[in-house]
């Protein structure tokens, strides 16, 4: 995953998950999570977008799967769905943070 992350990106992945039912939500935001840093990775040691899943930003991981309608952030669904990348967000930051240096 490129980072800095862009409030578009949570968005994206946020609107992605609210178009499936809840009970998969957070196996297809791990699965986005994942394709974002594959493509980064891609990106970095080719030079080139990854072919799957784009630049390596979650926007581009997100917009291959359907995206529901953007709602207004009180939407109870779109708001446990925004938590949910938030968590994961902070989750994957956190390990980040906690790698060895290369």
């Amino acid at each position: 995953m490129i980072r800095p992350v862009l409030p578009g990106d949570v968005s994206a992945v946020a609107r992605a998950l609210l178009a499936v039912p809840e009970s998969g939500r957070l196996r297809l935001c791990r699965r986005i999570f994942g394709g974002a840093a594959e493509a980064a990775a891609h990106c970095r040691m080719l030079g080139q977008l990854h072919p799957r899943w784009g630049d390596g930003s979650l926007n581009a991981a997100a917009r291959r799967f359907a995206l529901a309608d953007e709602p207004f952030l009180d939407d109870a669904a779109y708001l446990s769905c925004t938590r949910l990348v938030l968590q994961e967000l902070a989750l994957v930051l956190g390990a980040e943070a906690e790698a060895p240096a290369r």
